[in-house]
């Protein structure tokens, strides 16, 4: 059989109690595979950013299970999500996330150095050559040493992929990757996310915009916490 990268089963996410609780998932089923690029879309409130955090083990869900790479994560404690968070997932976020007074370089390095008390630990050099090659792989070889306000918002979006890119993840999930950048900048990030595709990368993107979700191989439609519809 063969197993899927990403599979999530009856996931439920039940916020407060009694009669105002709130169920922003209802029993949501998932499949991706490895190499997928999917784009999930929905209306405001439709539970795409609950979704996308259980997905990315930052919250675990109510009830339900969800599986990435073969493990179950979702019972997994605060400590063991954020051990699977930076060896499996590479985060892309509409806001960047770049430390403000560091460079280019040394933002992408940053992930590494939260392994650098782990078994794949690299010295400070092999830490620069793989930020290097991150930073290459998204076309931004020649601001490596710039801080990010010197950098258009493309440029910024650029620096946060490489630094999705730089641990060598399982998935990558963006989530409103282009939510704060013009039409142009847009269409570059996700022609970089449609790259890095193709390299075999499976990239799981959020998104209103049905335009740039029409650039993914698959979309997953949300609505009221519920998988509404799927088209390829």
């Amino acid at each position: 059989m063969n197993e899927h990268l990403i599979k999530a089963q009856n996931l439920t996410k039940i916020y407060g109690m009694g009669e105002v609780a709130v169920r922003a998932l209802d029993g949501v089923d998932l499949a991706i595979d490895e190499g997928e690029f999917v784009a999930i879309m929905g209306p405001s409130g439709s539970g795409k950013s609950t979704l996308m955090n259980i997905l990315g083990c930052l919250d675990r869900p109510t009830e339900g299970r969800y599986w990435l790479g073969g493990e179950d994560v979702s019972k997994l404690d605060k400590t063991q999500r954020a051990r699977v968070r930076n060896r499996k997932i590479g985060f892309v976020f509409q806001s960047y996330n770049l430390l403000s007074r560091t460079s280019a370089l040394k933002n992408v390095m940053l992930p590494l150095l939260y392994n650098s008390n782990g078994p794949q630990r690299q010295s400070a050099a092999e830490r620069e050559v793989l930020a290097m090659k991150a930073l290459e792989a998204v076309g931004l070889a020649d601001r490596v040493h710039h801080r990010p306000n010197e950098l258009s918002g493309g440029q910024q979006q650029r620096v946060a992929i490489a630094r999705a890119l730089v641990n060598d993840p399982l998935i990558i999930l963006a989530d409103e990757p282009t939510g704060n950048l013009d039409t142009q900048s847009s269409q570059e990030i996700v022609g970089i996310l449609q790259e890095l595709h193709e390299r075999g990368r499976t990239i799981v993107m959020i998104t209103h915009e049905p335009d740039l979700a029409a650039q993914a191989q698959r979309i997953v439609h949300l609505r009221d916490g519920r998988v509404v519809d799927e088209e390829e």
